[in-house]
């Protein structure tokens, strides 16, 4: 059996992986697109605290994060330890109590349900301080242990490390579907025609043009988002938890004196790169009214990726109708790290031909789909 994988984010690094673990025949073909969303990327795993009212991406989001500590320990079973992923808890912040009640009412209905979550309780703004320094003392907390974060240009090369230790290969261009009847051929890449059994098409928000010579119409849109990192020299800020405060906006710490701080939602962008002086200043507000101490901190870098959105929140996963042997994962948003890797793991059941005990039903990719005409 061969499978051929379009994009090689983590969605697609996910499923090759996975593939490749059963020694399937897999190639990943990737564009390399500027702005790529896994690249601009810095993943927070606490999907717990979400305020969605979305069940169908909740479940998914709490599946993803589940499968964590298992896929990080199928990595480091095939030698790759450099994931940039670490369990630190996570701190939910608000100067308001009612919306600390509010979250703790959430936490408590989900438990029995999502024990990954580990233990939660509710601290006073001083004992969230000591946990994460750079917050602002008036700010109470509710921590959850069991949060995590994750790097996701570390997890996705490491994916694809792991995936071509064991036999698949890497093309760096751009493909072309080729189509026959209700099939997939396989593509067209750099002049070159590869045939395949099954192909899984990611690709992430530059998705819908794989689709419209197919004449299908992918109802997926690129949201910018601008991420700021900042450098707290002599500063180790390796175990500190992350930081969800109400807002939307959030703050995450690496083991290298790192805060990384974002992110923009910006609809309609289209794929304009450029950063914009009012994103800067959107993240850096929200960041220093929440942690006013992190205007000490060096401007190291700011990152622009294009989220790939969906019509709704839950993610694209199934198969491209009407032909059979295509699969479409895609559509994860601003929930790509949390979602993305289990998301290729059940790519690749599909692609296998394998059960997945999972009900993909609201995920059907065909609620995004018209044909064109």
């Amino acid at each position: 059996m061969k499978v051929i994988i379009i994009g090689s984010g983590v969605i697609g690094a996910s499923a090759a992986y996975h593939l490749a673990r059963q020694n399937i025949d897999v190639v990943m073909v990737d564009k390399h697109h500027k702005g790529n969303a896994t690249d601009a990327g810095a993943g927070i795993v606490c999907p717990w605290m979400s305020k969605t009212n979305n069940q169908d991406w909740y479940q998914m989001a709490r599946m993803g994060a589940k499968y964590y500590p298992e896929l990080i320990a199928q990595l480091k079973e095939d030698g790759e330890t450099n994931t940039g992923y670490k369990q630190v808890g996570a701190l939910g912040v608000s100067l308001h109590p009612e919306e600390m009640d509010k979250i703790m009412q959430n936490l408590e209905s989900k438990y029995e349900d999502a024990p990954e979550m580990g233990t939660f309780k509710r601290l006073s703004g001083w004992e969230a301080k000591e946990l994460y320094p750079p917050l602002n003392a008036d700010f109470e907390a509710v921590h959850v242990s069991g949060g995590a974060r994750v790097d996701g240009r570390l997890l996705r090369d490491a994916l694809k490390r792991a995936a071509q230790k064991k036999g698949a290969a890497l093309i760096h261009g751009e493909a072309v579907l080729i189509s026959g009847g209700e099939r997939i051929k396989g593509v067209k890449v750099n002049g070159e025609t590869i045939f395949a059994d099954t192909v899984i098409a990611t690709g992430g928000a530059w998705a819908p043009g794989l689709m419209n010579p197919l004449g299908l119409s992918l109802k997926v849109m690129p949201q910018r988002g601008q991420i700021v990192h900042l450098r707290l020299l002599e500063t180790d800020t390796s175990d500190w938890p992350l930081l969800v405060p109400q807002k939307g906006h959030y703050m995450l710490a690496f083991d290298d004196s790192r805060v990384v701080v974002g992110a923009t939602r910006e609809n309609k962008s289209g794929f304009d790169y450029r950063i914009t002086a009012g994103g800067v200043a959107e993240v850096l507000d929200e960041a220093l009214s929440v942690s006013p101490d992190l205007k000490y901190g060096t401007v190291e870098e700011i990152r622009v990726g294009f989220r790939p959105m969906g019509p709704d929140m839950a993610p694209l996963l199934g198969t491209v109708q009407p032909y059979n042997n295509l699969i479409l994962a895609n559509g994860l948003g601003a929930s790509g790290l949390t979602v993305g890797p289990y998301a290729g793991s059940l790519a690749a059941l599909l692609a296998a031909g394998q059960e997945v005990n999972m009900d993909l039903s609201p995920y059907d990719p065909m609620r995004a789909i018209k044909q064109m005409q």
